[in-house]
């Protein structure tokens, strides 16, 4: 029997978009039936996912700049940048589920497992629902370049537990709560009610995927006898390059669990430094 860890590497060694999403999705069934009951080791892990020869990586400042979704051009932009977040998330709960943090003497209990591959079957979801829209528009993954940064912040945490839940869901995912709900209301301005509805599914996820992170790394904090959000602006800081951006989705937000005084004064330092 197949154990959770080594379902994880299995997705993470997977090149292709959709196999890996089909992979995804049907551990997750397996997980959650008990058909998966052992977690296993994630030996072997490596420091980067396989990936298929397109979309083509960039530098975040090597990409073109996207105008306004208000052309099909732009609105295949939007959704292809968005698709490649989206595969990225995959292989960032498959790798925080497998990767041997050192956590000395914390344990990581079943739920965290449960969460984790909750958001990775979330995230195979939304990459293949972008997929099927990209392809409305005589359009697939892969077409347009993307770029390389939500992998580059997972390398940067690949050593510290507490790091990588306070930068990639409570700092990036946290971003997209405050993104999404502009996207919703210029694509229902266009008329265009089946992109509006896709994002609002991503959007009410997410905040469960932010949730999470919260949940997990306010779990460890009080473990291992730190202050939630000194530590985590710590972290940020550490970590993070530039400022976090305004506006903040506060309501979103609070509803994942964050509170306002942790982001707030860190936004505020950020941009004065």
């Amino acid at each position: 029997m197949i154990t959770l860890c080594e379902a994880a590497l299995d997705v993470l060694n997977s090149a292709d978009a959709r196999e890996k999403c089909i992979k995804t999705r049907s551990y997750a069934t397996q997980w959650r039936a008990g058909e998966i009951t052992k977690i296993g080791s994630g030996a072997g892990i490596k420091d980067r996912p396989a990936r298929p020869e397109k979309p083509e990586l960039r530098l975040a400042s090597e990409m073109p700049k996207r105008g306004k979704a208000g052309t099909q051009k732009n609105k295949i932009a939007l959704m292809h940048a968005l698709a490649h977040i989206e595969l990225n998330a995959i292989d960032l709960a498959w790798d925080v589920i497998a990767r041997p943090f050192d956590l000395a003497d914390f344990t990581l209990p079943k739920e965290f497992y449960d969460d984790w591959v909750k958001v990775a079957d979330d995230e195979a979801k939304h990459h293949m629902m972008l997929e099927e829209r990209l392809n409305e528009m005589d359009a697939s993954y892969g077409d347009l370049p993307a770029h390389d940064g939500l992998w580059e912040a997972s390398q940067a945490t690949a050593h510290d537990f507490p790091a990588r839940l306070a930068i990639v869901p409570m700092v990036l995912e946290a971003r997209g709560l405050d993104v999404t709900p502009g996207m919703i209301e210029m694509m229902k301005a266009q008329g265009d009610d089946k992109s509006a509805e896709m994002f609002q599914i991503i959007h009410d996820d997410e905040i469960t995927h932010v949730r999470a992170g919260t949940v997990w790394f306010e779990a460890w904090c009080k473990h291992n006898g730190k202050d939630i959000e000194e530590h985590w602006q710590h972290l940020v800081r550490t970590y993070f390059n530039g400022p976090l951006k305004r506006p903040f989705n506060h309501p979103s937000r609070e509803e994942a669990g964050m509170i306002r005084d942790w982001y707030e004064p860190l936004a505020e330092s950020l941009k004065e430094a």
